[in-house]
């Protein structure tokens, strides 16, 4: 149980911190990217307005002079200055009239051109094409097409996402040990509690048997000698009660504290006998019991505990299930589990009270003078020993049927 717990807790703490490393890494990222986005449009916009063709063209100015013009924002800028562009003058009828080249090693005149009649057939004006950020400007009598290389850019983000990845990846690394080392400081004062709890059951139903075992030695010689009476019959009938009790608690205090054996059991068998032997306890208590048992079922543990959990659900359904609905017991080999169901009928059970029902000493009804034998203390048990066999125990009611489900590794 507190395996689990501490699992839980630094999956807790690990999906936390992922998530805002990972959402910490995605805004940091995405206000760069469209940060230097943005910067490189601005560039582009300001180089295609300041773009002038020469004289031999006859291409007037346009009649309004661009704002960027008089109020410039990049051109004093080392980024403006020592960056790349290429642009490609284009009539309204598709004919090239300049093309502007300084790298033509990276990228060749025709490469441009065919580009910039791409863009033109599709309408564009901005975007990012063959790692070119590009802008498609009306400048009157033609358009103009300006480019910039953002190989560099791309590069950086690049290597700064995989360093962030890398260094990021070893922190969390760093922080799963010390997510498990908060774990278990958490969890152990109460893993501390539950073993003195458990310490204290074992040795008061120790030192209660010794007082028991007297009391109903001392009550048999008083009856041989006195003869039985009502006060006699009290006395073994509350020192009987007792000491069923006793051993239910030390029965639990035994299965939660030892590991069960590492052997195989056949547990189809082991169910079967369990199944013939409350047939008859069923018949006498008016109860039908059904079985359908799947042959040659093996599972790793305790042929001992096996059958006492067997007994457990079945004695729980017999003395707490409708007569009228009889009991069904099934166990089947399903997705390498073998899967024991206990069923009977009796009215729905209430959601916030299901995990409960494997609490010590909790019972559904009012009483508790124990009258049937019962404390509270069978499902208990039951639930100890599948954790103790690396399984699951659960409790499921539809349509006036409640249904006990075991699974256990096969």
């Amino acid at each position: 149980m507190f395996k689990k717990s501490r699992r839980k807790i630094v999956a807790a703490i690990m999906s936390v911190l992922v998530l805002l490393w990972t959402g910490t890494l995605a805004v940091i990222f995405l206000a760069s990217y469209l940060e230097i986005a943005e910067r490189n449009r601005g560039m582009l916009q300001e180089h295609a307005v300041r773009y002038g063709l020469s004289q031999p063209f006859n291409i007037p100015p346009p009649a309004r002079p661009d704002p960027i013009l008089e109020k410039p924002r990049y051109l004093d800028m080392p980024s403006f200055q020592l960056s790349t562009f290429y642009t490609v003058a284009m009539s309204h009828e598709g004919e090239i009239l300049a093309v502007e080249n300084p790298q033509p090693a990276l990228h060749s005149d025709e490469e441009l051109e065919a580009l910039a009649r791409q863009l033109a057939a599709g309408g564009r004006t901005t975007g990012v094409e063959r790692d070119l950020i590009y802008y498609a400007a009306d400048k009157g009598g033609y358009t103009l097409f300006a480019f910039k290389d953002n190989t560099i850019v791309n590069e950086s983000m690049n290597t700064l996402f995989r360093y962030t990845l890398l260094f990021g990846g070893l922190a969390l690394v760093l922080l799963f040990f010390v997510a498990v080392h908060l774990a278990r400081r958490i969890v152990r004062p109460l893993e501390e509690s539950a073993q003195k709890q458990k310490r204290f059951i074992s040795d008061a139903g120790h030192e209660l048997k010794t007082p028991l075992s007297v009391i109903s030695a001392s009550a048999e010689i008083l009856a041989r000698e006195t003869g039985q009476n009502q006060w006699l019959a009290n006395i073994q009938y509350e020192n009987e009660r007792m000491g069923a009790l006793v051993a239910q608690l030390l029965e639990l205090s035994r299965v939660e504290g030892a590991a069960p054996a590492a052997g195989e059991a056949d547990l189809s068998r082991l169910v079967r006998g369990e199944a013939l032997a409350f047939e008859s306890v069923a018949f006498e208590s008016g109860r039908a019991l059904s079985w359908d048992i799947e042959e040659n079922i093996t599972v790793k543990g305790s042929p001992a505990q096996l059958s006492q959990l067997a007994s457990i659900l079945l004695d729980n359904a017999v003395c707490h299930g409708d007569r009228e609905a009889g009991v069904r017991l099934v166990l089947k080999a399903e997705h390498g589990h073998a899967v024991l169901s206990v069923v009977n009928g009796g009215p729905e059970i209430p959601q916030e009270k299901r995990a409960l029902l494997f609490e010590r000493f909790y019972r559904l009804d009012s009483a508790r003078n124990g009258d049937s034998g019962h404390y509270g203390l069978g499902l208990s048990i039951a639930k100890a020993i599948v954790q103790s066999h690396g399984g699951k125990i659960s409790v499921r009611c539809a349509q006036g049927q409640v249904e006990f489900k075991v699974q256990l590794p096969i």
